[in-house]
């Protein structure tokens, strides 16, 4: 999905990771997605470049969908959707 779609997503749950180092994005993100309704979206922001690979290999493998990903100066702001 190309950045303009990830702007105007309805987000049911934001985690705010920024200055949490590896592996905690990912284990916040795993935590956090247990509270998302099935078809929802998770937004987890994060200033660690490990969460841009981590979180989208841990959804798909986890059997949800990465949807992208939007980069600013400070952090990265990773959507993923439960399917599971």
């Amino acid at each position: 999905m190309s950045v303009d779609p990830l702007k105007t997503l309805k987000v049911d749950k934001v985690v705010d990771t920024r200055q949490m180092p590896c592996p905690g994005p990912l284990l916040e993100t795993k935590k956090a997605m247990n509270v998302v309704p099935m078809d929802g979206i998770l937004e987890v922001i994060s200033s660690d470049i490990a969460a841009t690979l981590d979180i989208p290999a841990w959804a798909i493998k986890a059997g949800h969908q990465y949807l992208g990903m939007i980069t600013d100066s400070e952090s990265w702001k990773l959507y993923v959707r439960r399917r599971k």
